[in-house]
């Protein structure tokens, strides 16, 4: 009973937060500076909330979202991000998916870089940084990581040109490897800035769509054509099979670094046996 308290204090605080963030920065998408202000504002806020709710209903600091060494495990996380995005759209674009048609908008992409920084911060501090965590405690890593994964990919069918593999292919590739990115380092700051990365290089970048939200142009003025199951359609890229498989990939990665650093948890004893008699029925 606790830890469900413990959980849906949290998670009011977070989603609290990231709502009245979204509705403030999405009533000033058109203003390009403004928006990249009132977006790291909102990522600012959202960190400040999390980090004194912890510290109030778990009575101890919140070090996942520690100061020190925020910086260089984000820029990190960024790298990661673009390198994956990027490696994405060069084997899309090899086969004739995407092509440059121009330059696109400056502005755009300043404005791209406020929002999507308020996106990645509130929801890995959402699924990583509250549900992921939570659950790990009560259910072990594996099981932690399927279960958000899954509802990961289910939040994405409420944006609009949502599609069912759209969800599959997001709760695969990054709701594996985001939970696995925090297993690894136990920071949250590698998760946000491998998910603004990724977000920031679609939009602000190459100038494709992100999880079919319609997002404004970037720096580039990018075009996507052919089959839907090579580029991902309407949703963008990260419904392509290529996102699957690099997210797969290093997934992997994480996990091998959570495991050589002893960071998985176990299947509780209490979970296993509640598992076992469910199934023995």
């Amino acid at each position: 009973m606790g830890v469900v308290l413990r959980l849906l204090k949290q998670l009011v605080a977070v989603v609290a937060v990231a709502f009245a963030g979204g509705m403030v920065v999405g009533a000033v998408q058109g203003n390009a500076p403004l928006t990249l202000v009132l977006g790291l504002a909102a990522a600012a806020l959202a960190v400040f909330v999390y980090a004194r709710v912890v510290r109030w209903s778990e009575r101890r600091p919140p070090v996942e979202v520690a100061a020190k060494g925020a910086v260089a495990a984000t820029g990190r996380g960024v790298l990661i991000g673009v390198g994956m995005f990027a490696a994405v759209i060069v084997n899309i674009a090899f086969l004739g998916g995407y092509r440059i048609e121009g330059l696109g908008s400056v502005w755009g992409a300043v404005g791209l870089f406020g929002f999507m920084a308020a996106a990645a911060v509130t929801e890995e501090l959402l699924f990583r940084g509250v549900l992921f965590r939570i659950v790990e405690e009560l259910t072990g890593t594996w099981t932690a990581m399927t279960l958000t994964g899954v509802l990961f990919g289910l939040s994405h069918l409420f944006n609009p040109n949502a599609s069912l593999w759209g969800a599959i292919s997001i709760a695969i590739s990054a709701g594996g490897m985001l939970a696995a990115a925090y297993a690894a380092t136990r920071t949250l700051w590698l998760p946000i800035g491998l998910h603004f990365g990724w977000n920031f290089a679609a939009a602000g970048i190459f100038g494709t769509e992100v999880s079919g939200n319609g997002t404004p142009q970037g720096l580039l003025d990018g075009a996507t054509s052919g089959p839907a199951l090579l580029t991902g359609g309407a949703f963008g890229p990260e419904a392509s099979p290529y996102t699957v498989v690099f997210g797969v990939l290093l997934t992997i990665v994480f996990i091998w670094l959570a495991r050589r650093r002893g960071n998985l948890v176990p299947l509780r004893r209490g979970a296993r046996t509640g598992v076992n008699a469910t199934l023995s029925q």
